[in-house]
């Protein structure tokens, strides 16, 4: 009992979370809370949220080194459909903050002891399905109009882009099809993974419950989903090292948002038992991320 901490998980249950339905206003309160997560937890939240601008430059990188040009701002774009997965962790120390517990960095990494893991894990599957589905998308749509032959360079590719009828093709079906992968992922995860993380409870239950609540509060989603595609937009332009705050802030802002999208369950949990903070020592590492390690 002395690990119940960690995701303080329910039985499982047939019966759906009961959706709430909120407006624009509670989308400000929850932004309020994320930048309080993020300024409670800067530590944390930095080093988790630095994964974003290194895969981001080492993407970019890859790019140019290996003549994909074309695929660089999918790539980038797919970061929206990646971001559920990165954001996790920051869930589960906003999940932490709100019950009072320890909101160390590395109870980020709790996730995998939860019950729910292997939902989560198959969801995150299924986001980067769609990610390299995207991927392959795009690329089809870029040699339907350029053919199979690589831009010169990157600046030729630009140019090519923005003044020639099938760079103008490839810019509106891009688009089209991009903003189709990022709202079928936005209605599926924007619960899911809070939901897992909060309840034991299986993927089909997390989804449908996304789902439901998309559909329970269309406009004020819709305005949340562009608050989060302006907010990346931003990153991006900051040659993606914004993400490093961007990131964070709408992953603590999402848990707070699941908060208010599903009421709370009521039911019995187990009695949360602190175990005794132990000695660290560095050659523990990383053996110390993943277990409750300790010595003497």
């Amino acid at each position: 009992m002395a690990n119940l901490d960690i995701i303080l998980p329910v039985a499982h249950s047939d019966t759906l979370p009961v959706v709430r339905k909120i407006t624009a206003a509670d989308l400000m309160d929850v932004l309020t809370k994320g930048l309080a997560d993020f300024w409670a937890m800067p530590t944390h939240v930095v080093f988790l949220g630095l994964i974003y601008p290194i895969v981001g430059v080492l993407l970019g990188r890859a790019s140019f080194g290996y003549d994909v040009v074309p695929l660089l701002f999918p790539m980038a774009a797919g970061f929206a459909i990646l971001g559920p997965i990165a954001a996790i962790g920051l869930y589960e120390l906003s999940r932490r903050r709100e019950l009072g517990l320890d909101t160390s960095w590395w109870h980020a990494f709790d996730i995998l002891h939860s019950p729910s893991r292997a939902a989560i894990a198959a969801l995150g599957g299924l986001l980067l399905f769609i990610f390299f589905l995207w991927i392959a998308t795009a690329n089809e749509i870029y040699v339907s109009n350029f053919g199979s032959v690589e831009p010169a360079s990157w600046w030729v590719f630009a140019r090519e882009v923005l003044t020639t009828p099938a760079g103008h093709n490839l810019i509106i079906a891009g688009n089209a099809a991009g903003a189709v992968f990022a709202i079928a992922t936005f209605i599926l995860s924007v619960v899911s993974f809070p939901l897992l993380l909060d309840r034991n409870v299986g993927l089909t239950t997390a989804m449908l419950t996304s789902v439901r609540a998309v559909l329970l509060n269309p406009l004020v989603m819709v305005l949340w989903g562009l608050i989060i595609a302006v907010s990346l937009a931003v990153g991006f332009l900051l040659f993606f090292f914004g993400l490093a705050i961007i990131v964070p802030v709408l992953g603590h802002s999402t848990w707070h948002l699941y908060r208010k999208l599903v009421e709370p369950d009521l039911s019995p949990r187990p009695d949360y038992v602190p175990s005794e903070n132990g000695v660290r020592y560095g050659a523990d590492f990383p053996a110390n991320l993943f277990t409750k390690h300790r010595r003497s």
